[in-house]
């Protein structure tokens, strides 16, 4: 079994050191380390437990802030893309989470430092550890500087989602193929700066609007528009 990366290393990476180490070694502690070291009685699912729910705060109000103009559902929706299990444990591969995890032998032997679930986990650990080990603005401030650029995260993993062929979805077995329409409401600016502003249609009823630089851009935004109020209309009748 390879030794793990020292915890300063990681430490550097993380952009954050901690006051108290043990901290972060119960964050990188895979239940399976108990196995082989019994004298270990910790691992990292209560502090899992605890960062999943720092980084939905944290992510939430940065997407309140950065996204004015979206509606519940929206915001939701993009939350989620933040903090699906895909994209947390790649966002620890480039943190190099996987070189200082704790593992047992069993788990070392079929993958399980690149195992995406470990990853994840071990990832919202340490935003629990952080959170433990100092406060909320402090760990805010980690894990935002984790994300960088969070529209262009955004643009990076939402781009496979087909917010337009969701909708479709939705609505073609009662409507038909042809029941949604995407007009543009305008083009603005020169041509290699253009700003397209589009609004979809179910009939003559709008669902939502969008903007981009480009039709295809904004129509997907219009689409991500119209199934957050189809979310929030949704929630409103369970009320």
């Amino acid at each position: 079994m390879p030794d793990p990366v020292p915890f300063s290393a990681l430490e550097a990476r993380l952009g954050y050191t901690f006051r108290n180490p043990a901290l972060l070694r119960e964050a990188l502690t895979h239940p399976s380390y108990l196995q082989d070291h019994p004298e270990d009685t910790t691992h990292n699912q209560r502090l899992e437990f605890l960062g999943d729910s720092v980084l939905n705060f944290v992510l939430s109000a940065a997407l309140f802030d950065q996204f004015t103009e979206d509606r519940e559902g929206v915001l939701s929706r993009r939350r989620a893309v933040l903090t699906k299990g895909d994209f947390l444990s790649q966002l620890s591969l480039e943190l190099g989470v996987d070189d200082a995890l704790l593992l047992g032998s069993s788990e070392e032997d079929v993958g399980g430092r690149t195992r995406p679930s470990s990853l994840e986990d071990a990832l919202e650990a340490i935003v629990g550890a952080i959170f433990r080990d100092s406060d909320f603005v402090t760990v805010q401030g980690v894990v935002l500087k984790w994300y960088g650029d969070i529209a262009k995260r955004l643009a990076a993993n939402e781009h496979g989602e087909n917010p337009k062929g969701r909708l479709q979805e939705i609505f073609q077995p009662e409507h038909g193929n042809n029941a949604l329409r995407y007009d543009v409401i305008s083009a603005d600016g020169p041509k290699h700066l253009r700003e397209y502003h589009v609004a979809v249609f179910l009939h003559e009823r709008e669902l939502g609007q969008g903007k981009g630089s480009s039709k295809k851009a904004a129509e997907e935004e219009a689409a991500r528009a119209a199934l957050g109020l189809l979310e929030d209309e949704a929630a409103s009748d369970l009320l």
